[in-house]
């Protein structure tokens, strides 16, 4: 999720959005299918530099040049499936990325109100 939403100028990356907490709470929240699409889609991401870049390491062990590379190569390829499982977890960080404050507030937004936490029945 990092690479897919990394810090630029002004706006924050992820990491900097609550991530860790945002993913604990997707995790108890989410339909099970999509958590596990959610894992599977990740993993993916971290398998396929050799179709992306080359090389044969995960992508975490890339230098960063290559990270952003393997990036926009992995959400822009022409394999449905393997495009649609990183769109899935590009989905799922962009909430996480979208709702932080400041980068509504970069983007002229206003800023959300606290979570009501109305839309699970549990």
């Amino acid at each position: 999720m990092q690479d897919l939403y990394p810090a630029s100028g002004d706006l924050p990356g992820i990491e900097d959005t609550g991530l860790d907490a945002y993913l604990d709470q997707f995790k108890a929240e989410a339909p099970a299918l999509m958590y596990t699409g959610l894992v599977a889609g990740s993993a993916l991401y971290q398998i396929t530099p050799l179709l992306t870049v080359g090389k044969p390491l995960p992508a975490v062990l890339l230098s960063p040049e290559l990270r952003e590379q393997h990036a926009q190569k992995i959400t822009s390829t022409s394999n449905y499936p393997l495009r649609q499982s990183i769109f899935l977890v590009k989905m799922v960080a962009g909430l996480c990325w979208g709702k932080d404050e400041r980068v509504r507030r970069k983007m002229n937004m206003d800023a959300y109100e606290g979570d009501p936490g109305t839309w699970r029945s549990e």
